[in-house]
């Protein structure tokens, strides 16, 4: 039986009508996002057919999921709300507070003792406010979804920029900062701009060394990391359907190192059987019961070029393994003699120190049971792992399972080490080094989804690079960045040459799925008499301060950084060791934008005071504008703000007193973000202004006053020699989000709604 089933079954009663009445107001077919999107208006019909990449939207999502350390500041941002229980189901899932070091029992126990303060306050804000509590071990947060709760035709919001691996079941699952997740557990209207939309067709079928990761490295190499922003990403195709559904969630997954919006497959046989295998066969058949309107209509996929905004084809039969990076996810090469010349040219360390096989992308059944075919065929041939290796296991479920059928024993025989049903090194979570600043220059290869500088292991050393479960442990055993698996040999123990077959496995265990205990803790049926405390003195946990409205008239700012390059939220509010004061906004303040490079110096961390005169640490500078009363901004290149949904990277500028970020172009959930926090998020309308910024400018708005809906901005900025420049600024708010600005954040407006 399925979580939510009645709430599922709603969905369905209502989708047909609504996507009748849909296509008729649009007058032509809809693709499977369409009809998602249009049957899940706020206010329940269509009256208009809404402009792709322009019009503002409001949507009812059918339910939330965070993740812990997400889930600290977005329920800390609920607690205000006023309200008694949340209006959605919602879960909070306990997978990134977990740090891989010695393996998982150690490695479990040693989080319990020293996040017990996070998951007691996780557990207990689940328990009073009707909220699913996943306890840590059960697994990482998009795994679980997809084996609990995801289902064809569904909308979910969720506080990681992963939520879109949910549309490897056919949902429309959006990543989000924790105020929009707010609004929704609020039970009010979750506002989108209408997304653009992007095909994907895929024709033959996978085989070999090709896996479904293997098609979202492509992707990322044809679209690059903003090449999907503002669009969602649809699959189709016979290649589509011939593909398993973890495999599908795989790709969706990685739709966020693209910047999509989210990814999506329509409904199919492979959904049917995963639902059926997971305990839902409900699900499975109120899905069949509307199967038309689960999948694009057939002359969308007919003739895509009329329905999307862009359409690209793959031929899965062409395609090869990929290894993409090192420091970005869409630098993608093929295995074998062009990583050697890529390799070689850019001075890449051939060497491999580490595999690594899991986090939300690939750590499915399937994924470790290929992998483990591979791993098998080194200990059948005599061959000795050359890397270290690791494993982070999707679920306790996909643990438990792979554990009774041997396939965990496979990777123990390789001495690989069996980390903790979590996130771990993905995200940073990965006590590698004692001194990761001052280690060495290695190469690395993971199957997770973002490599950028840092992100495994804290070491701007570590060239990592993406590849499928299956990939990564050849090469791991290998020990060679360049290895073909496809046409080289290796010398075994004995001395002789053997070459790897083609790696098998299950899509689905073949004796179904099986776990003792999977974590879950339902939530009382009345919460109220539940007491959520925070220590005054906890370095963990800090009740909000609603923020003040920066008004209209800001005037005598000083520039804090003028980022250069890629900016991040890793290189805003970084993770790692980090993700403890997740809950704590002035002492997770503390490393605000620490990792960006200054254009000024090509430093980090390292910017001009220009009250002394002296440089010092980026918030170190911040906190000493805000005691003299002054806001601060920051100015940034393309794409600021790339990468993950934490919206700590708007919330801590904010509370160390920048008033605006401008730059030549947002990633949209960051753009969102500091829309939510009651900030400026602004673009130059002539990118090269960008270079007018100097170190020591002061900034005027001059026509704040004047703040409405496509109407640029200008502000004066106010050289140490006297001289001026006034710069156009453009933004993307509408009325609505100006009201935010006005009252000092989203949940102040809420606030005051409910009261």
């Amino acid at each position: 039986m399925a979580f939510d089933i009645d709430m599922i079954k709603g969905v369905y009663t209502k989708m047909t009508d609504r996507v009748d009445e849909a296509r008729k107001i649009v007058g032509k077919p809809l693709t499977l996002s369409e009809k998602i999107l249009y049957s899940h208006l706020w206010d329940g019909k269509t009256d208009q057919a809404f402009t792709r990449g322009k019009d503002y939207v409001d949507f009812a999502p059918d339910r939330v999921a965070c993740q812990d350390a997400t889930a600290q500041m977005a329920l800390l941002q609920f607690m205000q709300a006023g309200k008694p229980k949340v209006a959605v189901p919602t879960t909070v899932h306990c997978d990134h507070l977990i740090q891989a070091k010695d393996g998982a029992a150690a490695d479990l126990k040693h989080a319990n003792q020293t996040s017990s303060e996070v998951f007691n306050f996780l557990e207990s804000v689940s328990n009073k406010y009707g909220i699913g509590f996943w306890k840590p071990g059960a697994g990482i947060i998009h795994q679980v979804v997809l084996e609990n709760y995801a289902f064809p035709g569904g909308m979910m919001i969720g506080t990681d920029s992963h939520t879109v691996n949910a549309g490897g079941l056919g949902m429309v699952a959006i990543g989000v900062g924790g105020a929009d997740a707010v609004d929704v557990m609020a039970g009010m209207a979750w506002e989108l701009k209408f997304p653009k939309l992007i095909g994907v067709k895929l024709t033959g079928t996978l085989s070999g060394w090709t896996a479904p990761k293997d098609v979202i490295l492509k992707v990322a190499e044809i679209l690059t990391v903003k090449g999907g922003t503002g669009a969602i990403v649809e699959y189709f195709g016979p290649g589509a359907t011939s593909m398993s559904c973890t495999g599908k969630g795989t790709i969706c997954n990685m739709g966020a190192e693209i910047g999509a919006t989210t990814s999506t497959f329509g409904y199919d046989d492979s959904m049917e059987r995963y639902l059926r295998s997971t305990d839902r066969a409900d699900v499975a058949d109120a899905a069949n019961a509307i199967r038309p309107y689960l999948t694009a209509d057939d002359e969308v996929y007919a003739n895509p070029e009329a329905y999307f905004d862009q359409v690209i084809e793959i031929n899965l039969s062409e395609l090869g393994p990929l290894l993409n990076g090192p420091f970005t996810p869409d630098l993608s090469t093929e295995v074998g003699s062009a990583m050697t010349e890529k390799a070689t040219a850019n001075e890449w360390p051939l060497q491999v120190e580490w595999g690594l096989i899991g986090s939300c992308t690939n750590s499915s059944y399937e994924d470790l049971s290929r992998a483990s075919s591979i791993a098998q065929q080194a200990l059948d041939k005599g061959l000795k792992i050359k890397a270290d290796l690791g494993i982070n296991p999707g679920s306790e479920q996909v643990r438990y399972t792979a554990e009774r059928d041997g396939i965990l024993g496979i990777f123990e025989k390789l001495d690989a080490k069996i980390f903790t049903n979590a996130c771990g090194p993905c995200i940073g979570q990965w006590a590698r080094y004692s001194d990761p600043k001052n280690a060495p220059k290695n190469s690395i290869v993971h199957s997770f989804n973002r490599n950028f500088a840092k992100r495994a292991d804290g070491n701007p050393n570590t060239h990592a690079f993406v590849a499928s479960p299956e990939l990564t442990a050849a090469i791991a055993i290998a020990g060679r960045l360049d290895f073909n698996p496809l046409t080289d040999k290796l010398i075994n123990e004995n001395g002789e040459e053997v070459m790897f077959e083609e790696p098998t496995g299950w899509e689905l265990p073949p004796k179904g799925f099986e776990v003792k205990d999977n974590g879950y803790l339902a939530p009382r049926e009345d919460g109220s008499s539940v007491v959520v405390s925070v220590a005054d003195d906890s370095e963990r946990l800090q009740l909000l301060e609603p923020f003040t409205p920066l008004g209209d008239s800001i005037t005598g700012a000083k520039l804090l950084i003028k980022a250069f390059g890629k900016c991040t939220t890793d290189h805003i509010s970084m993770a790692g060791p980090w993700l403890r004061f997740r809950g704590h906004l002035d002492n997770i303040a503390n490393n605000t934008l620490i990792g960006a490079v200054n254009a000024f110096g090509k430093k980090t961390n390292f910017v001009k005071n220009q009250l002394t005169g002296e440089y010092e640490g980026v918030p170190d500078t911040a906190r000493a504008y805000k005691a003299a009363g002054i806001k601060s901004i920051v100015v940034g290149d393309h794409n600021y703000g790339e990468g993950s949904s934490r919206e700590h990277a708007a919330m801590q500028p904010r509370h160390l007193g920048v008033a605006a970020v401008i730059v030549k172009s947002f990633a949209r959930i960051h753009e969102t973000n500091l829309k939510k926090q009651g900030m400026l998020g602004l673009t130059f309308d002539n990118e090269a202004d960008y270079d007018l910024i100097q170190e020591d400018d002061t900034f005027n708005f001059t026509d704040l006053n004047e703040f409405a809906p496509d109407k640029q901005l200008h502000v004066e900025v106010v050289h140490k020699d006297g001289t001026k420049d006034v710069l156009a600024l453009n933004h993307t708010y509408n009325q609505a989000q100006i009201e935010w600005y006005n009252e000092g954040s989203a949940l102040n407006l809420i606030k005051k709604q409910n009261a």
